[in-house]
């Protein structure tokens, strides 16, 4: 006799239901400010699963809208901060970081700039589940903004 266990479809339940959360978002949070000259923030935030085994990692990559195909870009390795540990996955956590960027040459059209944030849930260092978001307007509220309540989605930086 084959008996089916609930538990792999509940955990793929699971799964989708914290990677279609409403609190998995990133944001451009700061954009070339008075106080942030030159720069770049972004900020995201990540369901728990509620699973105590559990850490939560974000990586934060900085992209630009390419003039000549109209695409988007990886910036490169000084606009991406790898994996960084958030905590543990037992509640909602938010990170962000704020990245420099050299500006454009006087008369050069300015850079068009988004962010995209990698999100890692990991047991024993094994990834259980992962989610990419690009950043969008509408998350008010967000530790660091510059100016407060700032949330966008890109940033152009003259």
């Amino acid at each position: 006799m084959l008996l089916l266990a609930p538990v792999p479809a509940a955990a793929a339940h699971e799964a989708t239901s914290i990677t279609h959360s409403k609190r998995l978002w990133a944001t451009v949070n700061v954009c070339d400010t008075v106080g942030h000259p030159d720069s770049i923030g972004i900020r995201g935030s990540m369901p728990g699963s509620g699973d105590k085994d559990e850490v939560m990692f974000m990586r934060f990559q900085i992209q630009y809208l390419k003039p000549s195909d109209s695409l988007w870009h990886n910036l490169g390795a000084a606009a991406d901060s790898g994996f960084v540990e958030v905590g543990s996955a037992t509640r909602t956590r938010q990170s962000g970081i704020t990245f420099t960027i050299t500006p454009p040459r006087a008369g050069a059209a300015p850079y068009v700039l988004r962010g995209m944030v990698t999100f890692e849930w990991r047991e024993d260092d094994v990834v259980v589940r992962r989610a990419r978001k690009r950043t969008t307007a509408g998350h008010p509220k967000t530790a660091g903004a510059d100016p407060v309540d700032y949330t966008g989605a890109t940033c152009s930086i003259t």
